[in-house]
């Protein structure tokens, strides 16, 4: 594996760099897909393309019947103002890979030609999934899996560059590698009135401030500190005049947990405190929430064997801390066992982060997760 990692790292690199001056957003991939596609064509490997509206999937076959393992990257960009001044930088304003899902490309192809050239040492399938939209609400993951990514699997596999991680090490989390990722908007209904007299109007401004702080006892008085959750209010409108008490107030904002249980937790306590609102404010909250994305979940039996790959290949794979970033891997997680690891991209000297305009990670992370998620293909279907 390391000999053939060594041979097309360059190549890799190349095609990295080529997606990362050409990004695209959503489902809107059909370069991206091109690209993914013509290099399974090279490399010999029959690919199905529009699934999930733009997603690619590879099939390898191994040499005897076993299970099948999905092994997935997501292909899009983010809408963001490239500010990094590198020779291969994005040539679509407004456009950017900041979260390196070029990388993740890059890598996959990778492990496609490693794993294609030992098919034969294999005893079941390899199904690489090259997954549109993971950065928007319509998440590509749901898409693909509607459209029968998952028929058949028995395990999934996915991963992530890390930049608070070295280059050439991995990380791993235990339980939830990415949090949920809930939504709400509360439109609290008052009646209008005049500033000067209050008490003929129902004030649903000093509603939404009372709404304000309960929502934020949820946290900090109702789940244990064990199974942490973020609660965020970041929108907030109502009024359109100094002096006149509005009719209605809107607030929107996240609820971010580790766990299904904290989750749950989360949804009803928001839903009481609404409710008590309604009675002590003699107002109406018209609430919205969003179930949006589950936890990514891994498995503990098939992430110690993924750890267990990794030392084995010769690379370095430790715990990190969990926080609460989202992910849509998460609905493959919730249907199949699955085991999730983090590819260290920092580059000595720098402190980058994900979603950042000028982020630049160590290309060298794209062999490094060649050589991880190769090797623990090999060992799950041996």
């Amino acid at each position: 594996m390391d000999a053939i990692v060594q041979d097309i790292a360059p190549k890799l690199i190349g095609i990295r760099r080529d997606l990362h001056a050409h990004p695209e957003i959503g489902f809107e991939l059909q370069r991206t897909a091109g690209v993914v596609a013509a290099e399974l064509a090279r490399l010999g490997i029959a690919c199905r393309t529009g699934v999930g509206r733009t997603g690619v999937v590879a099939d390898i076959i191994g040499g005897a019947p076993g299970p099948c393992l999905v092994i997935r990257a997501d292909m899009d960009a983010l809408p963001i103002q490239e500010m990094t001044g590198l020779a291969y930088a994005s040539t679509i304003p407004g456009r950017m890979h900041a979260c390196g899902h070029d990388l993740h490309t890059a890598t996959l192809l990778g492990v496609g030609a490693v794993l294609n050239q030992l098919s034969g040492k294999l005893r079941g399938t390899v199904r690489l999934v090259f997954q549109p939209a993971e950065e928007t609400i319509d998440s590509g993951a749901a898409a693909m899996i509607a459209d029968g990514v998952l028929d058949g699997v028995d395990m999934a596999l996915g991963f992530h560059n890390e930049p608070g991680v070295p280059a050439g090490t991995s990380g791993y989390i235990r339980g939830a590698s990415f949090a949920s990722a809930d939504s709400f908007q509360i439109t609290i209904e008052g009646r209008s009135g005049h500033a000067a007299q209050p008490h003929e109007a129902v004030d649903p401004i000093m509603a939404a401030g009372y709404l304000l702080t309960q929502l934020q006892t949820i946290v900090s008085r109702e789940i244990n500190p064990i199974r942490s959750a973020v609660l965020t209010v970041g929108r907030i409108e109502g009024g359109d005049a100094y002096n006149i008490i509005p009719d209605s107030c809107m607030m929107a904002g996240t609820i971010r947990t580790r766990a299904p249980e904290t989750r749950d937790a989360m949804e009803a306590a928001v839903r009481r405190i609404c409710a008590g609102t309604e009675i002590m404010h003699r107002v109406t909250c018209n609430l919205a929430y969003s179930r949006n994305l589950p936890p990514v979940m891994n498995d503990d039996g098939l992430l110690d064997k993924t750890i267990a790959a990794v030392r084995m290949q010769g690379g370095a794979i430790h715990e990190i801390d969990g926080g609460f970033g989202a992910e849509d891997f998460a609905f493959f997680s919730e249907r199949v066992p699955s085991s999730h690891i983090r590819i260290g991209s920092a580059q000595p000297g720098r402190r980058d982060r994900v979603h950042n305009s000028n982020y630049q990670p160590d290309e060298s992370c794209i062999g490094h997760g060649v050589l991880a998620l190769s090797r623990t293909a090999m060992e799950l279907l041996n």
